[in-house]
């Protein structure tokens, strides 16, 4: 018998076989895959990814799951609850360099979009500028996701502290923020990206909005004293009526694999997900970012590549 699932094993690496993976016995055909809370980025770009690459190669199932975000996402991963799940840059940044805890053996099968932050508020409103939100009520995203994380350093780089100089609200669901905003509960929603559900919905409602990213002074600031954020766009028409590109700052998030993922495993994934990108991002806006080219220049060290993906990366050149 475990003769015959050896040499299943080996002609259907991904098929009904049986992968032995530190002595644990685990199925090949599905992958659950950590995504956020609803309303949030995560699980939009979650869904998407497991619809494209569930298409592209039916031997494959990823199945998405909602958690509480990235610091959730993380112990999953190391624990092997999760085989993939999507993490922040600033979580990824920490976990990796091990600040305030162990470093993770994580690895990095694909970054997915970059994370310009910035700030929402009502288009009427008369915030206007980072100082001007000082002391207000803010929410800072969902607890247990990336985006609170960002802002505090964006907001430390600028020697303000997020849970004393401002009214700071963490979010239970992501997708309550809007809301929050639209009614005046808040003054303003922290939150990064292009094409994030967050800040369509408060540029899509009724008041419209304005967007409040650092100043090119502030900008230099941050990265003055936190090299790791990079200076990132938000291109116009990113969002309803914003006409202007937006300059800001931020970090790339990525989908990481537990650490004992099959090479094999990661390689296909590879291989069909970057096989499939333009239909990716036909798919999805945010999605225009997840290329192989994107991953090698986003990843903090070579290194943290699964070696799988590296193996297909030299194969079509992106990485010698």
């Amino acid at each position: 018998m475990r003769f015959a699932i050896l040499l299943l094993a080996a002609v259907l690496p991904l098929g009904p076989a049986v992968a032995q993976t530190g002595g644990k016995a685990i199925s090949s055909t599905t992958l659950s895959l950590g995504t956020a809370t609803p309303g949030g980025g995560f699980p939009l770009y979650g869904n998407a990814f497991a619809e494209v690459m569930n298409a592209a190669d039916p031997q494959i199932t990823i199945a998405p799951r909602n958690t509480k975000g990235s610091n959730e996402n993380i112990p999953l991963l190391e624990k092997g609850e999760l085989d993939l799940a999507l993490v922040a840059g600033e979580p990824a940044y920490e976990a990796f360099a091990g600040i305030g805890r162990a470093p993770v053996r994580l690895k990095i099968l694909t970054a997915i979009y970059s994370n310009p932050g910035m700030f929402v508020v009502r288009a009427d409103s008369p915030y206007k500028t980072i100082a001007d939100l000082v002391g207000q009520p803010v929410a800072f995203g969902a607890k247990g996701s990336g985006l609170p994380i960002l802002a505090r350093y964006v907001l430390d780089g600028l020697g303000l502290k997020q849970d004393e100089d401002f009214k700071a609200i963490y979010l239970d669901r992501a997708g309550d923020g809007p809301a929050m905003v639209e009614d005046s509960r808040v003054a303003a929603l922290w939150g990064a990206g292009i094409g994030w559900p967050g800040f369509a919905a408060v540029a899509s409602s009724a008041a419209g909005a304005r967007f409040i990213a650092p100043s090119a002074e502030e900008i230099a600031r941050i990265r003055a004293k936190h090299a790791f954020l990079k200076p990132l766009t938000v291109p116009a028409g990113s969002y309803p009526k914003q006409s202007e590109p937006i300059a800001s700052l931020g970090s790339w998030s990525f989908v990481l694999t537990r650490e004992d993922l099959p090479d094999d495993v990661a390689y296909r994934l590879a291989k069909t997900l970057h096989g499939v990108e333009a239909t990716f991002c036909k798919q999805l806006a945010q999605a225009c970012e997840t290329t192989a080219a994107n991953t090698v220049a986003a990843a903090p060290k070579a290194e943290l590549i699964h070696p799988g993906v590296m193996k297909y990366f030299r194969e079509i050149g992106v990485m010698k």
